[in-house]
């Protein structure tokens, strides 16, 4: 029997019995099951469409053809790792170093984002012969041991922090302790950074690194203050440490104004490290690590090959390239911009509308709306942002929450996510909140 003929529950008992209850679904009390997608829109078993208002790795729509064409026609021809000479992973380490600053020029080529982070770190600690991390509370940086050492979201619930990694106060100035009232919230934060490298130094620590997603995700769709990575970087550079980018969840447009969200901070801020993923190869595992020469010089110095088995295979990067050609014909990133200024400002209406929307805050198609109790505390409405999310659904609208409360809905669709879907979605949020 077809899996996509399977009856819903029978694919669930098999799913339970075969998996990790730790594998968790979307929506488990009651789980989509999906079996097709296009554009913006999933398809469950039963041909109803949802639109997609949580899928950031379908970067420019579930299925597109001109990626998966890419993908079929490299498969025809050949599939190998990287050891040999191929076109394709030249061209498209090329067509990355168009995007970035001069500075970024060496490329290395992996599957997944959690194994971009996880060179990040290596890099790192070679070159600065240092060993501890510094990293924004909440963060999320991958699955890998190493990653949830640096990952203050998961440690939290495990072995605890461990000796060699430091944690800032994430920079949200709308509920940290220096939120959008203060002088100068860039700087203060930024201050923060430099108290804890001080803290760590003062222990006989040394710092190889500070992480930070360029714009905090699972934190909860943060926007840090402008200016605040800018002064980070200068503290972390003069305790010898190196500045890595994590733009799995935000890069290739999503932001609008710039292709990569680091360049929000501006044309001088370049980053030592930037790792990328999940939307780098629109649901393909394919991920990238872009650094400077010295960086990459000190690695080689080691005189350990790094080799992965399927980073940078030739399907691998046609898919990747194919990306970044749809980018370009569809106009994307503008898109983005339009449609995210769009859907901010209805959002924004129905946060003068409806008291519990604490806050709205975002850039491009990278939105959080902050879901409160009160105005004064700002509590986080847990329970009432899972009936909202659940009341979507029930809509055919997909959508997820997140932040240390799980009080935070995030939108970051498709990036061919119309002006209509935006238009759609926030009069069913109205209608579900106008109804509670």
């Amino acid at each position: 029997m077809a899996a996509d003929r399977r009856a819903k529950a029978a694919t669930l008992d098999l799913r339970r019995r075969l998996l990790s209850s730790s594998c968790r679904l979307f929506f488990p009390e009651n789980p989509v099951k999906i079996i097709r997608g296009q554009g913006q829109y999933l398809y469950d078993e039963q041909g109803r469409e949802y639109l997609d208002c949580i899928n950031n790795v379908a970067h420019v729509g579930h299925c597109h053809p001109t990626v998966v064409q890419a993908a079929h026609e490299q498969n025809l021809v050949l599939n190998t790792n990287s050891r040999y000479l191929h076109d394709n992973i030249v061209d498209y380490a090329q067509r990355l170093s168009e995007t970035l600053p001069e500075k970024l020029s060496v490329f290395y080529f992996l599957n997944s984002g959690s194994e971009a982070n996880d060179l990040a770190l290596r890099l790192a600690r070679q070159y600065t012969g240092h060993q501890d991390v510094v990293v924004l509370d909440h963060a999320y940086h991958g699955h890998l041991s190493s990653l949830i050492d640096i990952s203050p979201y998961k440690f939290r619930n495990l072995d605890g922090q461990k000796e060699w990694v430091h944690v800032a106060p994430l920079p949200d100035t709308y509920r940290g302790p220096y939120r959008e009232d203060h002088p100068d919230p860039a700087g203060a934060y930024a201050s923060e950074v430099k108290h804890v490298i001080s803290s760590a130094q003062k222990k006989g620590r040394k710092i190889a690194a500070f992480f930070a997603e360029s714009l905090p995700s699972v934190s909860g769709q943060i926007i840090p203050p402008a200016g605040y990575f800018s002064q980070v970087a200068e503290h972390i550079r003069r305790a010898g440490g190196l500045f890595v980018a994590d733009e799995i969840q935000v890069g290739f447009g999503r932001v609008g104004k710039h292709f990569w969200a680091f360049q929000l901070e501006g044309e001088d801020f370049v980053p030592d490290i930037v790792t990328m993923g999940k939307s780098i190869g629109n649901g393909h595992p394919v991920a990238c690590l872009a650094t400077t020469q010295a960086v990459s010089r000190a690695f080689e110095a080691t005189g350990v090959e790094y080799f992965n088995t399927f980073g940078g295979n030739p399907v691998s990067c046609a898919v990747g390239l194919a990306v970044l050609d749809v980018l370009k014909t569809e106009q994307l990133q503008a898109h983005a911009t339009n449609v995210g200024s769009f859907l901010m400002e209805h959002l924004s209406q129905q946060k003068a509308k409806h008291p519990i929307i604490g806050d709205v805050r975002g850039t491009g198609l990278f939105i959080g709306v902050d879901l409160i109790k009160d105005e004064t505390l700002r509590t986080p409405a847990t329970e009432e942002a899972e009936y909202l999310v659940s009341r979507l659904k029930e809509n055919y609208i997909l959508l997820s929450t997140d932040g240390p409360g799980r009080n935070i809905l995030k939108f970051k669709p498709p990036m061919c996510f119309s002006l209509d879907n935006a238009q759609h979605v926030v009069a069913k949020l109205d209608d579900i909140l106008t109804e509670a």
